[in-house]
């Protein structure tokens, strides 16, 4: 284990779900945090600098703007913006290398990329594989990096309630174990390979809290409500288009290779499964639907 850091850490991605998330973790811990933002005064930059965050502009066009915001930080973690088209997989792989480019150019002793699980090899799914091509490019800069791969989040997972029971919907086969983190627990593992309080194996780990059915994903929701679950499998139609369709059929797939859920806890003792995170947020049913 490497002597804790204490310096800077740098987050791009800072003002959404998951760069917020791994904020909310260095803080926790008290780290100096930067975050690299396009426009300093919006809203969510703003919430970040009144918690004491420092804010560096950037410009992903701009490589001489990412490397002066890496300068003399310590650690720097970065996510890249989820594509919905083709064209927008191509954006994608543009900021990750400028990203990549930039930590090489400031010399940042530790990078941190938040990928997506199955990322490490190409399956066809075009804003999958773009983070392929991303963690392929770190790979090859030289820099000291540990990628984290996440499941699909716990905090997507949304039951109905109709006619007394809790319905949940998905386009995943009914016997395919759908592998989930939350975002919280992203965060965390994040934070503790970024102040080396943590190594993963291999300098790459897959984030996954549990993995569960549709029925069981059901059941638990339904224990929580004190009512009864069942689940619908959908077809992948219903899904709005062909990134989505190949993004489900790569989740179906990724069923057949269960995860060493242990590989997670080891870095975060605490990581939640669903029916812990269902308790910790307070859930609870939805109202009734129209009708029901």
């Amino acid at each position: 284990m490497s002597t804790p850091t204490t310096g800077t850490i740098a987050v791009f991605g800072a003002t959404g779900r998951q760069g917020g998330a791994v904020v909310d973790a260095l803080l926790d811990h008290k780290a100096p945090v930067r975050a690299l933002v396009r426009d300093p005064q919006s809203d969510r930059a703003q919430a970040l600098a009144a918690r004491g965050v420092e804010l560096a502009a950037v410009r992903t066009d701009d490589p001489a703007s990412l490397a002066a915001a890496l300068t003399a930080v310590e650690a720097f973690y970065f996510m890249t913006p989820e594509a919905n088209s083709l064209e927008e997989v191509e954006t994608e792989i543009r900021i990750g290398t400028a990203l990549v480019d930039a930590a090489v150019a400031a010399r940042v002793p530790h990078v941190v990329f938040n990928s997506v699980i199955g990322a490490d090899r190409e399956w066809g799914v075009p804003h999958h594989d773009s983070k392929h091509s991303i963690e392929e490019h770190l790979r090859k800069s030289g820099l000291r990096a540990t990628t984290i791969r996440p499941a699909p989040f716990m905090e997507e997972m949304a039951p109905s309630l109709e006619h007394g029971e809790i319905v949940l919907r998905l386009p995943l086969p009914e016997h395919a174990a759908l592998k989930m983190i939350s975002l919280r627990d992203i965060g965390r593992v994040a934070a503790a390979l970024l102040l080396d309080t943590a190594k993963a194996p291999g300098d790459a780990v897959e984030l996954v809290g549990d993995e569960l059915t549709g029925p069981q994903i059901a059941a638990a929701f339904g224990a929580r409500a004190g009512l009864p679950a069942h689940y619908e499998a959908l077809p992948l139609s219903v899904l709005p288009n062909d990134l989505d369709r190949a993004m489900f059929r790569q989740f179906a797939k990724a069923a057949e290779h269960p995860s060493d859920l242990a590989v997670v806890r080891a870095i975060e003792p605490a990581t939640l499964d669903l029916a812990e995170w269902i308790r910790s947020t307070g859930w609870t049913a939805p109202r009734s639907v129209a009708g029901s």
